[in-house]
């Protein structure tokens, strides 16, 4: 191993530089490099200035997870950083915000390709996660050729699966789902290559967080169904970003040693709403 490497900083990857991507790399970002990426400069740029005004050491990059050639980039960049001993994976685009080809190509193969470059670089010890959705548990599970479907098929080929094709998929809230599902689905079946290099990678998914994303389906044309969940759910409330925090640092700390390929659920009971029939699909 040569000097360098030995005294390199741990480095922790955060992609996606919004409300809860921050909020992680606070939680996780102390004595380590960060190397937070998004695909706009100018957010990640802000983003940094804010982690570096309280002390973290931040470099950024410009990614597209969408951009197969982007993510392998990223996952180069880091391992010249020094070790990657976390990568959290938080970028993605919400149902009221881009249409179904959209959602397809940054929710669903985006995080596919992360998974994929970073199980060739994380460092032995280290652990991913990926921040899914309720929305993945909100629809009832598909037949069990497509859940395998989308749990291994190779990345390359996930667009051409039949049931995938737009025309078939029908509404981006559908879309959505489909493509939460399929991150819970890969983060599984992943944490057999992640296991390879001594990793461990997890997902979280969580309900309604507030952020500007959330904010946006909060005022959208569901937003009625949106105050009909906060008043039915166990919690009776939203969820903030320091709380997916906390849960993703236990994640990716000593103390979930033990936890590999799981998808903690985090909605504040709404997912119970749904399965008593408090509530209903929008």
């Amino acid at each position: 191993m040569s000097e360098k490497a030995e005294w390199a900083k741990e480095v922790a990857v955060v992609i996606g530089s919004g409300s809860i991507g921050l909020a992680i790399a606070r939680r996780i970002g102390a004595g380590r490099k960060v190397l937070l990426a998004d695909h706009r400069d100018e957010a990640a740029t802000a983003a940094a200035d804010r982690l570096r005004g309280e002390g973290h050491d931040v470099v950024t990059r410009v990614t597209d997870v969408s951009d197969h050639g982007a993510v392998e980039a990223l996952a180069e960049a880091a391992a010249v950083l020094g070790p990657v001993a976390q990568v959290v994976h938080t970028a993605g685009v919400s149902p009221t915000q881009a249409p179904v080809e959209r959602i397809l190509h940054v929710d669903l193969v985006g995080t596919a390709m992360v998974l994929d470059a970073f199980a060739r670089v994380v460092a032995p010890g280290g652990a991913g996660l990926v921040i899914a959705s309720m929305a993945g548990h909100r629809e009832s599970h598909w037949a069990p050729e497509i859940e395998h479907a989308l749990a291994t098929a190779e990345t390359a080929e996930l667009l051409a699966l039949p049931f995938l094709q737009p025309g078939r998929i029908g509404s981006t809230v559908h879309a959505y789902a489909l493509s939460k599902r399929a991150n819970s689905l890969r983060v599984q079946t992943a944490a057999a290559a992640w296991g390879k290099r001594g990793a461990r990678l997890n997902a979280v998914s969580p309900g309604v967080i507030i952020t500007p994303l959330a904010q946006d389906e909060l005022s959208g044309p569901r937003r009625e169904w949106f105050d009909h969940v906060r008043e039915v759910s166990a919690a009776g409330r939203f969820g903030t970003p320091d709380e997916v925090a906390e849960a993703a640092a236990f994640l990716l700390g000593r103390q979930a040693g033990f936890i590999t390929g799981a998808d903690l659920l985090m909605d504040g009971g709404v997912t119970s709403a749904l399965r008593t029939g408090e509530l209903t699909t929008p």
